[in-house]
């Protein structure tokens, strides 16, 4: 009957089988996110992420009689003897109940685009003290069909008066970073993890990292974008876009300049742009130059002399 389902299976129960094709479905981040979840839970997340790949025209693998009744034995033992046990992106139950991951509306037409995407964002209330504290959405900005698409951590000030990604220090530093790479704003994607400014508490300056739970409500949006997109890099800019689209909790040390994959797509880990405004030491911006020569060669794109000599290494002279 085709493409069977058995690394569903291993998904719900946080193993995969090396033998068996994962499709277009299976990533660190959903394999991280399932492997703890009540099975309830995880066959609603994973029929609703099933339907947005349907949307985005992805191709979808048949199920067999056998790896159903797998999954159906699985259910029974998890139930008895596995409580649902909290992760890093797992949020509490009601609140998964609340946020229905991975299923915006259904768009009027049968499908969605950039644009219908954004609208049906732009009055998201599944964060309802996020709502009520954002000056506006910040969905994300650039060229459509990048090759290229940066995501980061969640708006600042500046992008929550604005309404576009990355316009503070840090993003003026990261349109100098594109540049360079011989690239533009206008050629690239650029969002965030979270849509909405954090709120902070009153008397407080200054960005808080975003909760677990509110990466959890928002990740839905990203992931529709990164499918209507396909961009053919994915960048995540700091630990918290890391976590989010990959699923784990790692030290940044152990994370960049490997290459990981997010639905079939790679995934370069770098440092956020704030990072290199508090760390402004020679050897920081080395680190995110190179990975960015990473990004520009696994593009095909061409690579000058001038552009391999910035921040060089003296430990290579």
């Amino acid at each position: 009957m085709g493409v069977q389902w058995s690394f569903v299976a291993d998904l719900l129960t946080g193993h995969r089988d090396a033998t068996v094709p994962a499709g277009d479905l299976y990533s660190p981040a959903v394999g991280a996110f399932l492997s703890k979840v009540d099975f309830d839970q995880a066959l609603s997340f994973l029929r609703s992420v099933l339907l947005s790949i349907q949307r985005a025209g992805g191709r979808g693998p048949c199920a067999s009689i056998n790896v159903l009744e797998r999954l159906r034995s699985i259910g029974r033992t998890r139930r008895k003897s596995h409580p649902t046990t909290a992760l890093s992106l797992l949020p509490k139950k009601s609140l998964i109940e609340e946020t229905h991951l991975f299923s915006p509306p259904q768009p009027q037409d049968g499908k969605w685009t950039l644009r219908s995407l954004c609208r049906e964002a732009l009055s998201c209330v599944r964060c309802p003290h996020l709502a009520a504290s954002r000056t506006q959405v910040v969905f994300g900005v650039g060229n459509p069909q990048a090759e290229l698409m940066f995501i980061g951590e969640a708006p600042g000030a500046d992008e929550d008066k604005q309404g576009e990604p990355f316009v503070g220090r840090a993003g003026r530093l990261l349109t100098r970073i594109i540049e360079t790479m011989g690239l533009s704003r206008d050629e690239v994607y650029l969002t965030n993890i979270l849509k909405c400014r954090p709120d902070t508490p009153a008397g407080r300056a200054g960005n808080r990292k975003p909760k677990s739970e509110e990466v959890a409500a928002c990740f839905p949006w990203l992931h529709e974008q990164i499918a209507l997109v396909r961009p053919r890099v994915l960048v995540a800019l700091g630990n918290t876009a890391a976590e989010g689209i990959l699923g784990q909790q790692r030290p940044m040390k152990e994370l960049r300049g490997r290459w990981m994959e997010y639905a079939n797509i790679p995934v370069l880990v770098t440092y956020h742009p704030s990072y290199l405004l508090r760390n402004q030491s020679l050897q920081e911006k080395r680190k995110v130059w190179k990975d960015m020569l990473l990004v520009l060669e696994k593009l095909g794109r061409p690579i000058s002399e001038k552009q391999k000599s910035y921040f060089p290494d003296p430990m290579q002279k």
